[in-house]
């Protein structure tokens, strides 16, 4: 399961999701699947390299950004959410009244004034897209 820990010198929780454990889910969905690690890169439309998810299947990579998780769902026809759980950004099995709780994305504490304004036009974009 896992883990609620501390930055050092910062008494807000952040969660830590297991590379491993993504790595392995993304093993087991390619696999199944039938795919080769470049045929999951065109399938994907070139979004997530062959070698990029080489890395992440072998735990290498830590954190995953968002949209790579969500081409690899659109790829494997599985939920966005599940990718997003195993790789730390949602906590895991949380359900209040349909709306999963989620971590602070802008609780990230050295995020640019660019970058806050890039995740907000992007959430933005998604809304437009997602009926809510």
């Amino acid at each position: 399961m896992p883990k609620q820990a501390r930055r050092a010198g910062n008494s807000k929780p952040e969660f830590v999701g297991r590379p491993s454990e993504l790595g392995r889910v993304l093993s087991d969905l390619r696999r199944a699947k039938g795919f080769s690690l470049r045929e999951v890169e065109e399938v994907a439309g070139r979004a997530v390299s062959n070698a990029y998810l080489s890395q992440l299947e072998h735990g290498k990579i830590k954190k995953p950004s968002p949209n790579v998780l969500h081409s690899l769902a659109e790829a494997y026809q599985v939920p966005y959410e599940a990718l997003m759980e195993k790789a730390g950004y949602l906590l895991p099995g949380k359900d209040t009244g349909g709306r999963r709780e989620r971590l602070a994305v802008f609780a990230i504490d050295d995020l640019t004034a660019e970058e806050e304004e890039e995740l907000l036009k992007y959430l933005a974009f998604l809304r437009t897209r997602t009926p809510r």
